[in-house]
């Protein structure tokens, strides 16, 4: 049984052609076939990258993509898009605004996916924000209640994930960060995501992150999904405390570099973050990744990053004779 697999989280660094690319065609000075082709090089940049390391479980990077809500519900109908609002520190985003009942008019994740997935015999993630974190990260101008807003956005999802899962995907990840931030509403966070995944036949992931693991623990270990994805390198590992109050019954995909940080963490320090989980989980149900999506690093920096955690992963499983 394979043990201490690799992956990512999700985003990656957009490459300066790419962010150049992305301005230039909202002043509509390219088409959107020129920028297409850029975000179809940049995400074989990031399959050649991901391959180049040694990461077993591959992301496509997310190039076509600007923020993991807005992204989405500007392809749905019952959405308007607000001017840009603050985010964290200096980085903004356009805030979704539901302002009638929420259609999907067609896959919106599937030929990102279909491309990437030809350029690789390893297995790409599938990639959706879930229907929770979609609510609550929306403005609801529209629904009578947050519970009807994200039970309708559940529905959603879930015809994508299955549009995915015909698409070839054997992941499929579904983001779920804001879960954490509002541990009151961890049931409907379950009910929805339970939507999501019901009849999939793929290997299914919620990723969770920065916030209070401690107060939807162990309610979060119900999410009906086959594994959690879980940043920890950010809070020093305080989850694996919770751990071992309560081991958990799923695969977990622990964070073991902070995504955060300008620092590239040396080999030894991974390696010595690796073994502080496996004093508590399983090889065969852990996986390896960095704490969050990449793309707030240099490309430089996300690279050096993957590659001392897929070694520091390679001599942990050498030391201890583990496939």
């Amino acid at each position: 049984m394979a043990t201490l697999r690799t992956t990512s989280v999700g985003s990656f660094p957009k490459p300066d052609y790419l962010v150049q690319a992305r301005n230039r065609f909202s002043r509509g000075e390219i088409s959107r076939e020129e920028l297409g082709r850029l975000e179809r090089r940049a995400t074989q940049e990031c399959i050649r990258l991901q391959e180049r390391l040694g990461v077993d479980i591959l992301v496509h990077g997310e190039m076509e993509r600007g923020d993991m809500t807005t992204y989405f519900a500007e392809q749905l109908g019952g959405f308007a898009i607000s001017p840009p609002v603050r985010s964290y520190g200096n980085r903004y985003y356009r805030k979704p605004i539901v302002v009638g009942p929420i259609e999907r008019r067609q896959p919106m994740a599937t030929e990102a996916f279909r491309f990437a997935q030809s350029l690789t015999d390893r297995p790409v993630k599938g990639m959706l924000t879930g229907p929770y974190t979609m609510a609550d990260w929306s403005f609801n101008d529209y629904y009578p209640t947050r519970r009807a807003l994200v039970l309708r956005m559940a529905e959603v999802i879930h015809e994508e994930a299955v549009d995915l899962e015909r698409a070839g995907a054997r992941y499929i990840q579904i983001d779920e960060p804001a879960i954490s931030t509002r541990p009151e509403e961890i049931e409907l966070a379950i009910e929805a995501l339970g939507i999501v995944t019901k009849g999939l036949s793929a290997h299914t992931i919620t990723h969770i992150c920065y916030g209070h693991f401690e107060k939807i623990y162990p309610r979060m270990l119900d999410l009906p999904v086959d594994q959690l994805d879980l940043e920890a390198a950010n809070n020093d590992f305080g989850i694996l405390e919770l751990f071992r109050r309560q081991r958990p019954h799923k695969e977990i995909a622990l964070g073991v570099v902070d995504v955060h940080s300008h620092v590239v963490e040396p080999v030894e320090q991974i390696k010595r973050n690796i073994e502080r989980a496996l004093d508590v989980l399983d090889p065969e149900r852990l996986y390896i990744d960095p704490d969050c999506g990449l793309k707030t690093r240099t490309w430089q920096e996300a690279e050096a990053k993957l590659r001392n955690m897929v070694e520091a992963v390679r001599q942990v499983k050498a030391e201890r004779g583990l496939a």
